[in-house]
Parts: structure tokens; C-alpha cells; sequence
């Protein structure tokens, strides 16, 4: 496998990366996600980058907790939304039962893919009983790396699949389980190079869900 460090790719390209996706328009995703969550919300914004979701969740009204795994992403982040930004590995959320929402978009998209099993369950985990994961990957199947970083390919198929298997790991506690509630396809609204179709997914704890 070709050599690669994520976060140490935004370490050294923060201010870029700021200036290329700070102005994004995604609308439709703030409105899929903030419609399953009840006004003022405890929202967790995993793996922030320049912020730009966690101000807009904060002028809302919403209380929000931002977290990256970029050191320097963070200093970045804290100065722009006007709170700190915690430096964060996915891998460290321990929290349990504490947030209505939590927000990764194309952000654990960086996530090897036999570890997101572990990830996602540490997030279902973070969540309310009836919380919501909202989530972005790149259109595709398999891996590729690409500037020095890992991007996983997840499909529909694969992350039901994740989560009928978590779902059999806490048969015995129903605030666990977690469904696909809704699934749509964007595409780029960035200042970045190429076209890609984002795959985006919400997931919820202990719902009902509903056809997709």
C-alpha cells in the first residue's frame, strides 16, 4: 500500500484547506440532518476542519462541541467560530449518551475500513437514545490514497451491513440499535479540484427509521 499521513497532510496544508472549503454551500445537508434533531440540540462536530459547520450550527442556536484530529486545523477552527476547538483522534471519543447529533461530514471518510466498524461504534455509543449521525464518503467502493491521504470508499450496501453487525454485539440493550434513516447524493460544493458525488448518510439510535 502506498505510503500516507492525514493528519499530517492538514498539519501542513491547514490555511489551504481553510480557504478551499470554508465557503461551501450544503444546505440540503444541514437541512436532512438539523430536521431529525429538536431545536438548541447538543451537537458534536467530529472532525471539523476549518469549523465552517460548527459556526454555522452555533449561529443557529445550537450547542456544539468540535473536535479534529489536526493540530493545526484546530487553531484555525477555535479562532474562527470563536470557541476552542479540541485536538481529538476518532479513536479517543469515549463519551457516552451525550449528544442528539453528531456531525462527520467527510470527515471519518478517513478512517481505515476495517477500523470504522470501532469508530461508528464509539459514536452510536456518544449518542442519545434517538440521536443521529450524519456522515459524508465519497461515491465508490474499495480505498484509494490521494495526497498523502486515505480516503474509504463506503457504500450503502457496506454500512448496513456495519450496523446490522453492531446491532447483533448489543442485542440485549435496544437504546443501542441503530439504523440507515436516509440517504441522498450531493455533489462538490468546494473550491477544490475534481468531481466527486458524496454519498451521504444519516444514521439513528433506537428509531423506528423509515423506507430509503
Amino acid at each position: 500500500m502506498e505510503k500516507y499521513d492525514t493528519l499530517e497532510y492538514y498539519n501542513k496544508n491547514a490555511q489551504i484547506y481553510f480557504k478551499q472549503t470554508i465557503e461551501a454551500s450544503i444546505e440540503e445537508n444541514y437541512g436532512r440532518f438539523l430536521s431529525k434533531i429538536s431545536p438548541n440540540s447538543y451537537i458534536l462536530d467530529f472532525g471539523c476542519g476549518s469549523g465552517r459547520d460548527s459556526k454555522y450550527f452555533l449561529e443557529q442556536g445550537y450547542k456544539v462541541k468540535a473536535i479534529d484530529g489536526s493540530i493545526e486545523m484546530c487553531k484555525l477552527a477555535s479562532k474562527y467560530i470563536g470557541q476552542e476547538v479540541q485536538c481529538m483522534k476518532f479513536d479517543e471519543l469515549s463519551e457516552e449518551n451525550i449528544y442528539d447529533g453528531i456531525w462527520a461530514c467527510s470527515s471519518i471518510l478517513h478512517v481505515e475500513k476495517e477500523n470504522l466498524p470501532d469508530i461508528l461504534s464509539k459514536m452510536i455509543k456518544a449518542l442519545k437514545p434517538n440521536g443521529i449521525i450524519y456522515t459524508a464518503f465519497k461515491k465508490g467502493k474499495g480505498y484509494e490514497i490521494k495526497e498523502g491521504k486515505y480516503y474509504n470508499f463506503l457504500t450503502k450496501e457496506e454500512l448496513t451491513s456495519i450496523l446490522e453487525e453492531i446491532n447483533k454485539r448489543n442485542k440485549l440493550n435496544k437504546n443501542k440499535k441503530v439504523e440507515l434513516v436516509d440517504y441522498f447524493e450531493t455533489l462538490p460544493s468546494t473550491k477544490r479540484k475534481g468531481t466527486v458525488i458524496w454519498s451521504n448518510y444519516i444514521i439513528q439510535k433506537a428509531s423506528l427509521g423509515e423506507n430509503i
